[in-house]
C-alpha cells in the first residue's frame, strides 16, 4: 500500500501546500486537500490612530486587516517570513521574528518598539501575545477580527482514512489539529508532521502512529518532515513501527 497525504489547511493556504509538495515528491503520492476549517472575517478595527505598532501571528491577520481599510503606514511585527510577506506585499513595514510566539515576543521585548501595540488576531490563539507583552512593561491590545470555524472532512478525505493505508497528515496549527482528531475516525496509522510544539502538544494522546515536528515553523520545512514521514510510512507497512 502506498501511503497518502492529507492536507487540512483552510484555503487557497491548502491547494497552494499541495502544489508545492507535488513540486517536492511527484505525482506517485495521492493527495488530497480537505480543509478542516475556513476563515471568516468578524469584528472590527478599533481607532487605529492610538496605536503605534502593528503585531501579526498569521497571514490570515494581515489579509483581515487589510481588507477592514487598516492603515499601512504603522510599523508591524509579523511572526514569520510568510506572514511578513504577506504584509510587505502590501506596502507595510514589517520585522519578520522568524519563528513562532515565542521567538515574536523575544524580539518584540529585546526591540523595545513604540506602544501601544495592537496584536491583530484570530478567535483561537495558541498564545496570549497581548497579555504576555504588557506584563512585560510593552502595553498591548488586541483585535479579533477572524474566526477559525470548522469545515467537515470531505467524502474523499473520509474514505482515505477508511481505506487502511497509513496517511500522512501535515497540521500547521493547534486549532487544526484539534478539529481533524475530533472527526477523524482512521482504519490506517496517522503519521503527523507538525509545524511546532504547541501543535504537537494539541495531538491527543495515542491518536498518532508517528509524529514528527519541524525544526522551524515554517511550511518549507514541514515538507521536509512529510519527505521523511513517507519512509516512516513505509517502515510501518513493513511491520517495523517508526520510533
Amino acid at each position: 500500500m502506498v501511503p497518502a497525504i492529507l492536507i487540512t489547511r483552510p484555503e487557497p493556504s491548502g491547494t497552494a501546500f499541495a502544489d508545492q509538495l507535488r513540486a517536492r515528491i511527484g505525482s506517485e503520492v495521492e493527495i488530497v486537500v480537505s480543509p478542516v476549517m475556513r476563515i471568516a472575517p468578524c469584528g472590527s478595527l478599533p481607532q487605529m490612530a492610538a496605536y503605534k505598532t502593528l503585531i501579526f501571528t498569521s497571514r490570515h491577520g494581515v489579509e483581515a486587516y487589510l481588507d477592514r481599510g487598516g492603515p499601512r503606514t504603522i510599523p508591524a511585527y509579523a511572526v514569520g517570513q510568510a506572514t511578513a510577506t504577506a504584509a510587505r506585499q502590501a506596502g507595510m513595514a514589517v520585522t519578520s521574528c522568524d519563528g513562532d510566539a515565542k521567538d515574536l515576543l523575544a524580539r518584540i521585548g529585546s526591540d523595545g518598539p513604540p506602544a501601544p501595540c495592537l496584536h491583530l488576531r484570530g478567535a483561537h490563539v495558541a498564545s496570549n501575545i497581548a497579555k504576555a507583552l504588557t506584563s512585560a512593561g510593552i502595553e498591548t491590545g488586541e483585535a479579533v477580527i477572524y474566526r477559525q470555524v470548522e469545515d467537515r472532512l470531505t467524502a474523499q478525505a473520509t474514505t482515505l482514512l477508511q481505506s487502511g493505508w497509513p496517511v500522512i497528515v501535515p497540521l500547521f496549527s493547534p486549532r487544526s489539529a484539534q478539529l481533524f482528531f475530533r472527526q477523524v475516525n482512521a482504519s490506517g496509522p496517522i503519521l503527523v508532521a507538525a509545524i511546532s510544539d504547541n501543535v504537537k502538544s494539541a495531538v491527543p494522546e495515542g491518536r498518532a502512529a508517528v509524529i514528527r515536528t519541524s525544526g522551524k515553523p515554517t511550511a518549507d520545512e514541514v515538507l521536509g518532515v512529510i519527505v521523511t514521514l513517507l519512509d516512516d510510512a513505509k517502515r510501518l507497512e513493513g511491520g517495523n513501527p517508526a520510533k
